[in-house]
């Protein structure tokens, strides 16, 4: 991973400004982060890469994501019922 990565991701306070998600409501941005992090985990495992370049969406969800929402998602990957595609 890059200097310039690595310093971000520990520079890291919240989210930033996405203009794809530019309202008050987040709910989208949170989701679709909570998202990418999965693929992105998902793609980098299968080539055996490191994974710990996907923190930056994690720590995008979680500061955005109700904890409850992330809970229930994570129960809902476990049992094969997420709504999403991964």
């Amino acid at each position: 991973m890059s200097e310039d990565i690595k310093s971000k991701i520990q520079n890291y306070r919240t989210a930033p400004f996405d203009s794809r998600f530019p309202n008050q409501n987040q709910t989208r941005y949170c989701w679709q982060n909570y998202l990418d992090f999965h693929h992105c985990e998902k793609a980098m495992n299968d080539r055996g890469g490191d994974a710990s370049v996907c923190e930056w969406y994690k720590r995008v969800y979680k500061s955005l994501c109700p904890a409850s929402w992330v809970n229930s998602w994570d129960d809902h990957i476990a049992e094969d019922t997420f709504p999403g595609k991964i």
